[in-house]
């Protein structure tokens, strides 16, 4: 079967979507580090979009380190099919990607898109861990990637060092900085991103962090949509119907959402054609992760205890979909407070509607990724404002005993954790003995999870030793 490429796309099957534009004109606007499913799902879709009319939106997908999207890509010139999942199937092939680099191999390249007057926006998509943020949110001076950006800021290693690199480069050349977008789940995304580069540039160059500082934008953004991970299946059904081999093609529901603070400069009028533009997005990204990813952690953690293999499968469970319902309407909504246009109950239903699309196979064990860096996100700001409001518990803690038992689960079993804190969470692991007094205090010791206010407060310790010796059976 011949590859997906410039030179083989017009063969692409019946019913397929192809670029509705001239792949040659395409100039680069949008470097974006971290170019994984969520990024080729969403962003580069998007852009996709705005290149039929606008040819300024290429993108440059620059890795960090690994080179496995730049080897699937790059022979198919940066083709890549997306399937959307629902009650139909739909194919579509993005073109927005025309140049796929690694940063380690390549940083002069990657330096010089980054400086080049046509970048007027980098978006990340790096996972929370690529922030490099100690638990309050201010930059981690002891990472070592942080370490080596400060010991060799013309040679980064991070993330924030190549943002803090490219705008140097910009300042010197008397160009204006890029826009910065973070498209990751973390609160706040953009402001937080903006006072970590300040940062690391203030260590070097004060000038250049005040330059960053003052003329910088680093919009605050929340993307939302289900992109369950590539499997020989997708390729396999891609393949038949696309005619040709795809190495990595991408498959998300048909629901998508982008969400961005309405401060773009003069990229404001393109991108609010792809986009919501808002004043608060904080509203917007606190009921997408408290509704939708904490019941999606809920789902993973108490669902692989249960047996369960997918968000599908969970949602077949009926006491783990009536528990999960409850705990959104009933403890997590409460803490919710409504963006304009947001009706809390109706997207709680339509959330729990697209869990159950018969057509995507969302795997628990790839929600269940990097507990440590989600928890404290999606399910223990929740738990603190309950505790501030004096609202019951029971509950909310679930999805946190229901991570305590699948972390000693996994180590018992002798199954590596996929979690930045892998080593951490593996000794308390080998640790438990299925006490739930002495595993539940074990992990509160956990501060890099835990807040120290949080973990010593009594009604929250009682609840989460209760849930956890009831699971996996559930609270009414």
């Amino acid at each position: 079967m011949k590859r997906l490429a410039n030179a083989t796309l017009s063969e692409a099957g019946p019913g397929v979507l192809r670029p509705l534009y001239d792949r040659a004109r395409v100039t680069t606007g949008v470097v974006h580090f971290g170019p994984g499913a969520f990024h080729r799902a969403h962003q580069a879709a998007a852009f996709d979009r705005l290149l039929a009319t606008d040819p300024r939106w290429g993108v440059c997908a620059v890795s960090l380190k690994s080179p496995g999207v730049r080897d699937a890509l790059a022979p198919q010139d940066g083709l890549y099919t997306l399937v959307e999942l629902g009650e139909t199937t739909r194919l579509r092939v993005i073109g927005a990607i025309g140049e796929a680099l690694v940063a380690a191999e390549a940083p002069d390249v990657v330096a010089r898109r980054l400086a080049a007057p046509q970048t007027r926006l980098v978006t990340l998509t790096v996972t929370e861990k690529g922030y490099c943020l100690r638990p309050d949110g201010s930059l981690d001076l002891d990472h070592p990637d942080v370490r080596a950006d400060l010991a060799a800021a013309e040679h980064p290693t991070s993330v924030l060092g190549w943002l803090a690199r490219g705008l140097a480069l910009r300042r010197a050349a008397g160009l204006a900085p890029f826009t910065v977008l973070s498209c990751d789940n973390l609160p706040a995304n953009g402001r937080k991103l903006r006072a970590a580069v300040v940062a690391l540039a203030r260590k070097g160059d004060p000038a250049l962090a005040d330059w960053i500082a003052a003329k910088g934008r680093f919009p605050c953004s929340m993307v939302d949509s289900i992109t369950p991970a590539t499997d020989a299946a997708l390729r396999l059904r891609t393949a038949e119907a696309l005619g040709l081999e795809d190495a990595w093609p991408i498959q998300r529901e048909h629901f998508t959402q982008w969400v961005i603070e309405d401060d773009l400069g003069d990229d404001r009028e393109a991108l609010a054609t792809v986009a919501t533009l808002t004043p608060d997005v904080e509203a917007w990204e606190r009921a997408k992760l408290r509704l939708l990813n904490g019941a999606h952690s809920t789902l993973a953690y108490v669902g692989l205890l249960r047996g369960r293999q997918s968000v599908r499968d969970a949602m077949g469970d009926p006491a783990l979909a009536t528990f999960v319902r409850r705990l959104m309407l009933d403890d997590i909504a409460p803490t919710v407070r409504p963006p304009q246009g947001l009706d809390v109950p109706a997207y709680v239903e339509a959330l729990l509607d697209r869990f159950r699309n018969p057509a995507i196979e969302h795997r628990l064990s790839q929600i269940a990724w990097d507990g440590s860096q989600k928890i404290p996100i999606r399910v223990l700001s929740t738990v603190g404002d309950a505790i501030a409001a004096g609202a019951p518990l029971d509950r909310l803690v679930v999805p946190v005993a229901a991570w305590i038992r699948f972390v000693a689960g996994q180590v018992a079993a002798s199954i590596a954790l996929t979690d930045p804190l892998q080593g951490a969470l593996a000794d308390l692991g080998r640790a438990c003995e299925g006490d739930p007094s002495d595993d539940v205090k074990r992990f509160l010791a956990l501060e890099a999870v835990f807040p120290r206010g949080l973990a010593s407060d009594a009604g929250f310790v009682i609840a989460l030793e209760r849930a956890y010796a009831a699971l996996p059976d559930l609270p009414v």
